[in-house]
């Protein structure tokens, strides 16, 4: 009688990786069913069962089977080819990387490599592999924050830093801001679920509702967001926010941060603000608005409401972002916490 197969014992993590490769739509089917072989195997099922369930010739389940058992997930690869090592000439490599950092001609704003492939006249294959080589990503942009040209920075930079890091007494650091511009768009297909092996689905066309425009106060020491939507972006909006601000604390000293828009320097926000005591607006440097502490939160607002959202009216979205804020406040509002251990950028 035949000895029956040794069922193989999978770890959590590798069951996890073979379920997801083996209901992948995106890889190779080759892939695809190497993975269903060793789950069926884990199962206990005989060589016959997979060799029936699966469609497949013994040897290939028999091959694979070897495979994972002496080399786990790396079993599954393919092994490398043989053949005669594929030579590329230096003034080739030369000649891809000098392109590659040049601004391309005809329209384009950067290389692809197929269009870099064709313009001298090798693979595509070649050209990723000469770019790897040399570590270059023409695809690829990186955007950082350049140096300010405001002759006060240090002195405004320092300022606000002092209230972040120690505030007066009996006072609140409040950093206010606007998110305008906010689109209420509706999908003209229903949207296809969250299932396994697929992400959740919209369709690529819309409807447009209009936009919504937010102005927002962030009390940095506690984390709790006070905000509004507003018809309109412009000073009106933004002394009417204030004046908001002004009643709901008091009792308190207000040291509010803001960028450096017109609206908020206009000459009547101006006037009301020199009339109060307890208020002081701070301005952040030039091309610096990334120090006020705001644009943390709407960054999470547009994570976790923005997004891929779909609306059929202006107060629907209007209602799910205060919906948001209220359960932001009474479940994720604290201070945010500076975690940033590396070197300063250097320019």
């Amino acid at each position: 009688m035949a000895r029956p197969a040794q069922q193989i014992t999978l770890s959590d993590s590798e069951k996890s990786e073979l379920l997801t490769l083996s209901r992948s739509q995106a890889l190779q089917y080759r892939y695809v069913i190497r993975a269903k072989i060793i789950l069926e195997w884990s199962e206990g099922k005989t060589l016959d069962e997979s060799e029936s369930s699966l469609s497949v010739s013994r040897p290939t389940i028999v091959k694979w089977r070897k495979r994972f058992a002496a080399r786990r997930l790396d079993g599954l690869k393919d092994e490398p080819r043989t053949g005669k090592p594929l030579i590329i000439s230096p003034e080739t490599r030369v000649r891809v990387i000098e392109l590659a950092c040049s601004k391309p001609k005809e329209g384009y704003s950067c290389w692809s490599q197929r269009r870099l492939a064709e313009k001298i006249g090798i693979s595509q294959s070649q050209v990723h592999r000469i770019l790897k080589e040399a570590d270059l990503k023409p695809h690829k942009t990186e955007y950082w924050c350049g140096k300010s040209t405001d002759p006060e920075f240090e002195e405004k930079l320092i300022k606000i830093i002092g209230l972040y890091l120690s505030p007066p007494e009996n006072a609140l650091v409040l950093c206010v801001d606007e998110k305008t511009q906010i689109q209420v768009l509706e999908r003209t297909q229903p949207e296809l679920p969250l299932r396994t092996g697929n992400p959740k689905r919209l369709t690529a066309t819309y409807k447009r509702h209009g936009t919504v425009s937010l102005i927002a106060a962030l009390a940095v020491h506690v984390g709790d967001i006070t905000a509004k939507t507003i018809e309109k972006n412009d000073s009106e909006a933004f002394l009417a926010f204030l004046k908001k601000l002004y009643r709901m604390y008091p009792n308190k000293d207000l040291h509010i941060i803001v960028d450096n828009w017109s609206a908020h320097k206009h000459q009547k926000v101006k006037e009301w603000v020199d009339k109060r005591r307890r208020l002081t607006l701070y301005f952040t440097p030039t091309y610096s608005s990334w120090l006020n502490q705001i644009e943390i939160w709407f960054r999470l607002l547009t994570k976790d409401v923005l997004k891929d959202a779909v609306w059929h009216t202006k107060k629907q979205l209007v209602d799910q972002i205060m919906t948001y804020i209220k359960t932001y406040n009474k479940k994720r509002a604290k201070p945010f916490q500076w975690t940033y251990t590396g070197k300063p950028l250097t320019i």
